[in-house]
């Protein structure tokens, strides 16, 4: 029986306007976790800011290997400078394993840094647009966070949930289960590697700004698993955002109805540490 539910925002440090409504949200609590693109120029920056939040929120890495820039030279998957497309990306690294190196490399680099910045491990890792499950990236990403941290000492994200639990939710239906396809095994790949895990996933969205993401934030609780994660996407909209994301318009409508937000009774906002077991 669900105890309650990890609220998490991707995308720290995409662009100022991102990050600064992740803040706002974090500020108010009602936010317990988000995840930080260590790539991107704001950064190091905004990292100092996000650093007051520790112990309060689970602050994480959330793995970027399609958006904007490396931290390193990629010369097989991101010749030109730029991280290309999903599906590029999970095509390089199905076929290539000169590409798989590539990704393990830039794993430790943005890993390194998130600890550079805050000076310590992140609480856990996701991946942008879900990339850290995809077969040819998950098993250097797991092998990676195995041999680097300590048995038990940080979660990864599965965005998987049960076709019956995405169904009776009734939101971004069609998507929600082709990513808990792609996410299969991920899960038992985890936990044999001595990595912790949500059990329960929800917040795919359709990301239509004429939704109301409100209701919709409701129906992510429909029937919620014993460690349900939801994700989310608020922000500010900036002139930067537009260039990088296909998601403008939907953030600030996230932004503001996840501000006036109240989790229902029984199922309150939680951090992993207090849902877990």
């Amino acid at each position: 029986m669900a105890k309650g539910f990890i609220l998490c925002a991707d995308d720290f440090a995409m662009t100022d306007g991102v990050s600064r409504a992740i803040l706002d949200l974090l500020g108010r609590g009602k936010l317990t976790a988000t995840g930080a693109m260590t790539n991107r120029p704001h950064w190091r920056r905004l990292a100092p800011e996000l650093a007051a939040f520790a112990g309060k929120a689970d602050l994480g890495l959330h793995l970027n290997l399609t958006c904007a820039a490396p931290l390193s030279v990629m010369p097989r998957l991101a010749p030109g400078g730029a991280l290309p497309g999903l599906k590029d990306v999970a095509r390089a690294a199905a076929t290539s394993p000169a590409t798989r190196k590539e990704i393990a490399a830039e794993i430790a680099r943005q890993l390194d840094a998130f600890e550079d910045a805050l000076g310590r491990p992140p609480d856990f890792v996701d991946g942008h647009q879900h990339v850290h499950v995809l077969p040819g990236v998950r098993r250097a990403l797991l092998d990676i966070l195995a041999r680097r941290y300590p048995a038990g000492a940080l979660y990864v994200r599965d965005p998987a949930d049960s076709a019956a639990a995405i169904r009776a939710r009734g939101v971004a239906v069609g998507k929600a289960l082709v990513i808990a396809g792609l996410a299969t095994g991920f899960r038992s790949a985890a936990l044999k590697r001595g990595l912790r895990v949500n059990r329960g996933f929800s917040g795919v969205a359709p990301f239509d700004p004429q939704r109301d993401f409100a209701a919709d934030l409701a129906r992510f609780l429909v029937d919620p698993g014993p460690c349900h994660l939801v994700m989310c996407h608020p922000g500010f909209i900036d002139a930067e955002l537009a260039t990088l994301d296909p998601v403008v318009a939907p953030r600030p409508v996230e932004h503001a109805a996840i501000a006036a937000f109240a989790p229902p009774p029984g199922l309150p906002l939680s951090r992993f540490g207090a849902l877990e077991g």
